[in-house]
């Protein structure tokens, strides 16, 4: 089997539940993987929209993950969760998950759910590194990725 990424609150190529987005209750949906490569030593995850209107608009970074988790709750990416990974700054200028809000009548954005598995135990963090900057950190790091895409549209 390969890596995979699943949700049980947002199916793949469906539409983003308002509740996990900045219309709803800006929670981050529940996530689950399963199969990491072998090597996993941590890993990082990222939310991606890649039809915002200035090009990639990052909703969420955050790295550090223990090899031995296998999910994430609805609502970890909360500010007041911050147990188990360091959050990177996304594009809001938050430590934290900024659910979906692209601009209304913009058409359909596609949310790419990305989780990394690292051949390393930490990624180190500066305070102020946005979730593109460590985006680009753990590339040099990647062991396997696997994605989950889904969409909203206002």
């Amino acid at each position: 089997m390969s890596f995979q990424l699943k949700s049980s609150a947002v199916s793949s190529g469906g539409r983003i539940p308002e509740r996990f987005t900045g219309d709803g209750a800006n929670l981050s949906p529940p996530l689950a993987w399963s199969d990491p490569p072998p090597g996993t030593r941590s890993f990082a995850l990222f939310v991606e929209d890649t039809d915002a209107p200035g090009g990639s608009f990052w909703h969420w970074g955050i790295c550090n993950i223990a090899p031995g988790e296998r999910q994430l709750p609805e609502g970890a990416g909360g500010a007041a969760h911050r147990a188990g990974f360091e959050t990177a700054a996304n594009d809001f200028g938050e430590h934290a998950y900024g659910g979906p809000h692209p601009p209304r009548g913009h058409g359909v954005h596609h949310y790419h759910f990305r989780l990394l598995a690292l051949d390393v135990e930490r990624l180190e963090l500066p305070p102020a590194a946005s979730a593109k900057v460590l985006w680009r950190s753990a590339q040099s790091h990647l062991l396997g990725q696997a994605e989950l895409v889904a969409s909203y549209e206002r």
